[in-house]
């Protein structure tokens, strides 16, 4: 039933499959609501995050050498929005996102691993990791998130000099503070182009802006050669659901042929000779072999479903494959729908079918109500018979107890009596 019901709907045979034309700087996926399209991808730049980092300290060392305390005030947003210079971290105007400015404590005493640590705990939209180099140790700090509007702008505010190299600011005339970290990356937008129409994303995964569509972009491509994208349906998870149904029908079919063999002499099937198990195979074979109305195929043997002696489906790919050719007409072929269970399309037919035999009072249900009950009532009177085997078993071994007894009694006065014949004979 579940592989005839995915084989009777629509939405299965809506499903889409997407190709790129190299891989190396872009994968793409589709989701349900993708339709059949191709486009050309041309990728100008990667999305990135902004970097910074600090200045080199002796491993382990703390921040100052004296007692101080300070806060430093992480604040997201972008540089230059307005496209009036190069987009540069530290240079032109920093516009402060939506969101709040997150506070950090930091006293002079704390190593670059403390002060990493109360970062990354923070979740102030940046992580901060420690970098080792020989003896020496820097601290770098990165956007979260890629993309433009994920930059930072970091102020320091306290009372020792050493917590100002930590801070990230614009001078406002072009270059950032002097005692400040230094940029190594600015956070960018990846750039690219959809069939030549440019468009922007802050991240390098690129959902639905083809609709249903997903592209993963890994890295630039050439000027002139786009990728490209093809979204088509997916041929190979249609085949599969045949296939599944082929599988289905036949270990249903296995199954009722060794529940009702008949072997002479030797163990026949449980179910040999039931008829409405019987009845279930003839009727199976018989849709199997029926006609659809709707297709320009009517039989399934016409799209590679071949009926076998053993009364199994084998799938013929060579057929198969030619039939994909016209999906339309092979999806008919299952979906059709004439409200006649008799020329229906085979997906409907067998789902229907089945549907009507696993019921509530389904031919299917009633029989198994019924072999229960047989069942039941056989082990009823099993516990009946063991019962009264029980009852003649203690009667007989009472009478058996008592016998013995008797049995004693009369070999003590055998022993007896032949003792006193034989002081009989004696005294003669």
């Amino acid at each position: 039933k579940d592989a005839a019901s995915t084989l009777a709907s629509a939405t299965s045979w809506a499903s889409q499959a997407a190709t790129s034309s190299n891989t190396a700087a872009a994968t793409v996926s589709v989701g349900s609501t993708a339709t059949a399209t191709s486009f050309g991808l041309d990728i100008t730049r990667l999305a990135q995050s902004q970097t910074t980092a600090s200045r080199s300290i002796t491993a382990g060392a703390s921040l100052g050498a004296g007692s101080g305390t300070g806060q430093l005030s992480i604040q997201l947003g972008s540089w230059d929005p307005d496209g009036d210079g190069p987009l540069v971290a530290g240079q032109g105007p920093f516009v402060p996102g939506a969101g709040a400015a997150v506070t950090i404590n930091v006293s002079e005493s704390d190593t670059y691993t403390t002060i990493a640590n109360a970062i990354n705990a923070a979740n102030a939209g940046v992580k901060a990791t420690v970098l080792k180099i020989g003896n020496t140790e820097r601290l770098s700090f990165q956007s979260a998130t890629s993309g433009s509007d994920a930059g930072f702008h970091i102020t320091s505010n306290g009372g020792f000099a050493a917590l100002d190299s930590l801070s990230f600011t614009s001078l406002g005339n072009g270059s950032n503070s002097a005692l400040g970290m230094e940029s190594s990356q600015v956070g960018l937008n990846a750039t690219l182009k959809i069939n030549g129409v440019a468009v922007e994303s802050a991240t390098n995964t690129v959902t639905n802006m083809v609709p249903g569509v997903t592209l993963n972009l890994s890295q630039t491509t050439t000027p002139g050669s786009p990728v490209q994208i093809n979204v088509a349906q997916d041929k190979v998870a249609l085949q599969k659901n045949i296939q599944s149904f082929a599988d289905a029908y036949s270990a249903l079919s296995k199954t009722l042929a060794a529940s009702t063999k008949y072997v002479q002499g030797g163990k026949s099937g449980a179910l040999q000779g039931d008829s409405t198990t019987v009845g279930l195979q003839n009727l199976m074979r018989k849709i199997i072999g029926s006609s659809s109305i709707g297709s320009t195929y009517s039989r399934l043997s016409e799209v590679g479903l071949e009926q076998q002696t053993d009364g199994s489906l084998k799938l013929n790919t060579t057929k198969l494959t030619t039939a994909l050719v016209d999906t339309s007409n092979l999806q008919k072929l299952f979906t059709t729908n004439n409200s006649d269970t008799a020329t229906n399309g085979f997906g409907l037919k067998l789902r229907d079918f089945a549907s009507g035999l696993l019921a509530a009072d389904g031919t299917v249900s009633n029989k198994s109500t019924a072999l229960q009950g047989a069942i039941s009532r056989n082990g009823d009177e099993q516990d009946r018979v063991t019962e009264r085997a029980a009852r003649v078993e203690k009667r007989l071994r009472a009478q058996y107890s008592a016998l013995d007894a008797q049995m004693a009694q009369i070999s003590g006065l055998s022993s007896y009596v032949t003792a006193q014949l034989a002081q009989w004979n004696k005294t003669s």
